[in-house]
């Protein structure tokens, strides 16, 4: 299994890569920076594409760019709840989710790439906002993922922010592997 790829039943040592893999990429860059400009970079190598050419997969089995992005629309969907949970409950528990089951049983292949930008864009602001508005005792915050143990709300933009390299590295990808 390639390491960014997120082990929804994987083993504990997977688990522990994928997140490693995430913090190694954001490295020292601000991981706040990174989440402000996600959503225009990610504008920015969807557009001037087809609707026929956002729906081609980079392979087969693999996902197309309309795939992805709805994928991140609900990943951030995800994420603020996470945070809110984390800040508004003491240690709460945070379930795991496959991410492939969700793209085909919410249908991400039918999605329409612009609802899934605007609901990426809005809800990022969203979050950033909250994000910029936190203490340092609340930047400590934590939750505890049943995969992955104790989080605290600056692990978790880290790992978003990484996250969100991954899928731009991706995007960019899919985009010059067909078109």
């Amino acid at each position: 299994m390639p390491v960014f790829t997120n082990p929804s039943q994987g083993t504990q040592e997977e688990t522990d890569a994928y997140v490693q893999a995430l913090l190694g990429l954001l490295g020292d860059q601000d991981p706040l920076a990174v989440l402000e400009r996600f959503p225009q970079d990610v504008r920015r190598t969807a557009a001037g594409l087809s609707d026929a050419q956002l729906r081609t997969p980079e392979a087969p089995g693999k996902w197309s760019i309309v795939e992805v992005l709805q994928h991140l629309a609900d990943a951030e969907l995800v994420w603020s709840v996470r945070v809110r949970m984390a800040l508004g409950e003491d240690a709460p528990p945070l379930t795991g989710y496959d991410q492939d089951a969700w793209a085909t049983r919410l249908r991400y292949r039918d999605a329409s790439p612009e609802d899934a930008l605007a609901l990426l864009e809005v809800l990022r602001a969203f979050n950033l906002r909250l994000l910029r508005s936190l203490t340092p005792e609340e930047w400590r915050r934590v939750a505890v993922h049943e995969e992955r143990g104790e989080e605290s709300v600056e692990h978790m933009a880290r790992l978003y922010a990484g996250h969100d390299l991954v899928h731009l590295r991706q995007l960019r990808r899919i985009r010059d592997a067909a078109f």
